[in-house]
């Protein structure tokens, strides 16, 4: 009750599987435009399939890799390491990229980061453009999670 389901997917051919995690229960769907040579056409499905769209691109990909979809996603996910496991540093020059990102998507969509995000480097990401915000390590490697948690976000509240 009250919750949201968000599946971020790392695989390749999204557009196969996409409508059966909507019909698993997902109200948002994130895929990685790397994954696919038909973006446009999966994020498609996943709005005719009922949920939201969320394009995620690594760090080696260009912003403009997004330019065609803009209009059409809910979520831009802007990876701040290179996916696939936890416990990586924070890529320090995708905060030029996030406003270059935050500039193409417009404020209508939500920018979201993933990858070494914790209490030092989430008010960077905010200020350049990002309002979601994916913490792990940070927080269940911490010895307590609920402080490391309460540490993003009292950065993210600092005035």
């Amino acid at each position: 009750a009250g919750g949201m389901l968000e599946v971020h997917l790392m695989i390749e051919r999204p557009e196969r599987q996409v409508s059966e995690f909507v019909r698993a229960g997902a109200h948002s769907v994130t895929f990685h435009a790397e994954a696919t040579a038909h973006i446009a056409y999966t994020a498609n499905l996943i709005r005719e399939s009922g949920a939201c769209v969320g394009v995620a691109i690594n760090p080696g990909t260009p912003a403009g890799a997004l330019a065609e979809v803009a209009g059409a996603v809910d979520v831009a996910l802007c990876m701040t390491v290179n996916p696939g496991w936890g416990g990586q540093p924070f890529i320090g020059h995708s905060l030029e990229k996030l406003q270059r990102v935050r500039a193409l998507v417009g404020e209508a969509v939500a920018v979201e980061v993933d990858g070494g995000i914790d209490a030092e480097t989430a008010p960077s990401c905010r200020e350049a453009g990002a309002s979601l915000f994916v913490a792990g390590s940070a927080i269940f490697h911490a010895r307590d999670p609920a402080e490391a948690y309460m540490a993003i976000v009292r950065s993210l509240t600092a005035t």
